[in-house]
């Protein structure tokens, strides 16, 4: 028999798009976790549609999975897709212009007639046509017919089978990339076993099929091998930035010898992380669901009163809701860490997709003079690190910090070497032991940190609250104690700079350009100097995860290049704080609101355009 073509390839990245009821985001990431348990570094990002329930076979319904893996390190999910899965015809018109030349598109034909033609508002009956798309490789695969005629004999209703349609693309592209289906057969098998046997019967026929199925095309459709990438030995497992926010959070609690509590209301797309840490009782974690958001932040700060590592989670507008409860933590000067896993705005605004627009309510979003430390996470797995440290500044400073990550992290994955306990950096509470001279507003005079006192120890009764108070903890009016403590409290903050590591540069160290990006932005602008000095351009890139306080380093960084641009996603929040905090520099801005993170492409352009002027 004349063997498939197999052709080599470094990186590759594919995607799965159908109606939201078409299990892409199981099939994307099983198939993510399968290359990952191969040694390919992998970067996902998977889209949801905003809208609950769009109406099926339309475009607003459309839910995809973009997963990009290689053979060297990967740092975003890939500007354009190579592959596109597409189950129904407003898959193939959602995602067109993702799509790179002469790419790949394998789609269900029992799918594409002139019922879903209409629902996805296409004009002609040929929509590849219409979409310009004629240069792609175009393979069409019975799925839905398929997929019933492999589960012809189990009894099931129709419905029920055509649910285990996307196990028939997955085997499909599993065969195509050279993935083997135990992990995946393991999986259906643990999650479905003890529930349904039919179901995992029935997924387990289709998977395979559908392997079969590329075995039988191999003439017409080449086998695609992607070599592991070079990893340092460690344990690994793939995870999602909510995951690993909440991992390292409890990471944090443990370290410190405390308890983790939580007091959140459920909003997208930072629900998971309320849901991570009510899974881990075992571990000590208590959490709270609360009826709102107000609640959520409250619940947690009597938490922080009672001597608990106390964590709140949201979203943008959940956060808005926080702010008076926020502005209470900071004149109490309680440990509080409040998670913004940031989408687009304002308002309900784009739910489920990405933005970087909370910057500014992180900062300034309270009233009064109410300074809190900000953070920001760059990547899935590095949220652990951020919780942490996050966790870490709360609990030695005595001082809310807010840890900003987004939808693009929160929902995307990537490997992560799971560190051990020792490895953490030591977290050492700020408790009150002398009782005798105890004080609720004394200072360390080099931290400006007060000392934290638990409720119910003899010797420590004291009185903090809304109300400005005096070092003994009596309620003050006095107009110069007032101005004292505003600056107290702002000077606290900034002297966790002693905490903030100094901001490096990658790239060019000195230059035409510099690129500044912080958050999730990471890689793409990681990759687009990367990209761009391999082409001979005077390019670097500093990457911010400190807020406040940046980095005492950043004027130096910024006096060595002759243009700055600043690339977020958002209006240029984070230009505008660092003009009026480091002046004296050209700032240039690239911005992006389309709840889309950047792609390297885009990152490019906008860089070359300044270079050329």
């Amino acid at each position: 028999m004349k063997e498939a073509k197999v052709i080599e390839l470094e990186e590759v990245a594919i995607r799965f798009s159908g109606d939201s009821g078409d299990g892409m985001q199981l099939t994307g990431t099983l198939f993510s976790d399968a290359a990952a348990l191969m040694g390919n570094d992998i970067s996902t990002f998977p889209d949801y549609p905003s809208e609950i329930r769009a109406p099926q076979g339309t475009v607003a319904g459309v839910s995809g999975f973009q997963v990009q893996f290689g053979g060297k390190q990967i740092s975003h999910p890939g500007d354009l897709a190579h592959v596109l899965v597409a189950m129904n015809p407003a898959a193939v018109k959602a995602n067109a212009r993702f799509m790179n030349p002469g790419g790949t598109i394998i789609y269900d034909e029992d799918a594409f007639n002139e019922k879903n033609f209409r629902k996805a508002a296409f004009a002609t009956d040929d929509p590849f046509t219409e979409l310009n798309l004629n240069d792609m490789v175009r393979i069409g695969v019975p799925i839905t017919s398929l997929t019933q005629e492999s589960l012809k004999d189990l009894g099931l209703d129709n419905k029920s089978i055509l649910r285990s349609k996307n196990m028939l693309a997955l085997g499909l592209v599993c065969w195509m990339f050279n993935r083997p289906l135990d992990y995946i057969e393991k999986f259906i098998r643990n999650k479905f076993g003890k529930k349904n046997p039919l179901v995992v019967e029935s997924n387990l026929r289709v998977l395979k099929a559908g392997y079969n199925y590329g075995y039988n095309l191999q003439f017409t459709t080449p086998q695609y091998l992607v070599n592991p990438a070079p990893i340092q030995p460690g344990i690994y497992r793939n995870i999602n930035g909510n995951y690993s926010t909440a991992w390292g959070l409890i990471a944090a609690a443990e370290k410190a010898g405390l308890k983790l509590f939580v007091g959140s209301y459920p909003i997208t797309p930072a629900t998971e992380i309320l849901q991570a840490l009510s899974e881990r009782k075992d571990l000590g974690v208590k959490s709270f669901q609360a009826e709102d958001e107000i609640a959520g932040i409250c619940t947690a700060l009597g938490a922080a009163f009672a001597g608990h590592l106390a964590v709140t989670t949201t979203s943008g507008p959940g956060f808005a809701l926080k702010s008076e409860a926020l502005g209470l933590a900071v004149m109490a000067e309680l440990p509080l860490v409040v998670v913004d896993v940031q989408r687009g705005g304002p308002s309900t605004g784009l739910p489920t997709k990405t933005e970087q627009s909370d910057m500014l309510q992180a900062l300034y979003g309270r009233n009064g003079e109410s300074p809190v430390v900000v953070l920001a996470a760059s990547t899935p797995s590095d949220c652990f690190w951020y919780a942490y440290k996050a966790a870490k500044i709360a609990l030695e400073r005595m001082v809310p910090v807010v840890l900003l990550t987004d939808g693009f992290l929160g929902n995307g994955s990537e490997p992560w070497k799971v560190p051990t306990m020792a490895e953490l950096p030591e977290i050492t509470p700020r408790l009150a032991k002398d009782s005798a001279n105890y004080k609720p507003y004394a200072r360390d005079p080099k931290t400006l940190a007060r000392e934290w006192a638990i409720p119910g120890i003899p010797g420590f009764a004291h009185r903090i609250g809304g109300l400005e108070k005096s070092i003994t903890g009596n309620v003050s009016h006095d107009p110069d104690n007032h101005q004292i403590n505003c600056e107290i409290r702002e000077n606290k903050v900034m002297r966790v700079i002693d905490m903030v590591p100094d901001l490096e540069v990658y790239g060019q160290d000195s230059g035409e350009v510099l690129i500044v990006s912080w958050g999730g932005t990471y890689g793409h602008t990681l990759s687009a100097v990367t990209e761009m000095r391999k082409q001979g351009k005077s390019v670097g890139l500093a990457h911010f995860n400190y807020i406040k306080p940046l980095p005492a380093n950043v004027a130096d960084v910024f006096s060595r290049f002759k243009k700055i641009i600043v690339c977020e996603l958002n209006l240029g929040q984070f230009a505008t704080f660092l003009r009026s905090t480091v002046p004296g520099f050209e700032y240039h801005q690239f911005n992006k609101v389309k709840g889309l993170p950047f792609t390297v492409s885009e990152i490019s352009e906008a860089v070359n355009k300044i270079l050329e002027a």
